[in-house]
């Protein structure tokens, strides 16, 4: 056995296919994944809600919101939902869910730019 293969992480999931961190991972995706349908993280959206306008060059309507950090007005495309106060690294999987399914009162309507670096900011602490 080469001293590369000595020092592998030990692949324990999916039958032996995955390490525990590939695992982690992809329940991680798969429970954010489900944050579309948690119904609070609708409510804040629908809290930012501005109104439908169309698009003067394209004649197109598009629903607007307000982004509750710079509070300047986006297209649905342009906004996402961030949790106020971050979920970070949860040492339970109980922790992680009960962070990410929060309430409305810890979740805010904000446009892509904001929640990027607002996003690095956290990670940065």
């Amino acid at each position: 056995m080469s001293s590369s293969r000595k020092n592998e992480t030990p692949k324990t999931r999916n039958d032996g296919q995955w390490t525990e961190s590939r695992f982690k991972g992809f329940v991680t995706s798969a429970l954010r994944g489900s944050m579309r349908r948690w119904p609070p993280k609708w409510e804040a959206l629908k809290k930012a809600f501005i109104g439908v306008k169309i698009n003067k060059k394209s004649k197109r309507k598009a629903k607007h919101y307000k982004c509750s950090l710079c509070e300047k007005e986006f297209t649905s495309t342009n906004i996402q939902i961030d949790h106020k106060d971050p979920i970070g690294t949860c040492n339970s999987w109980d922790l992680f869910i009960e962070k990410l399914f929060c309430e409305v009162e810890n979740l805010q309507a904000v446009c892509k730019t904001c929640h990027k670096i607002k996003t690095k900011k956290e990670q940065a602490n």
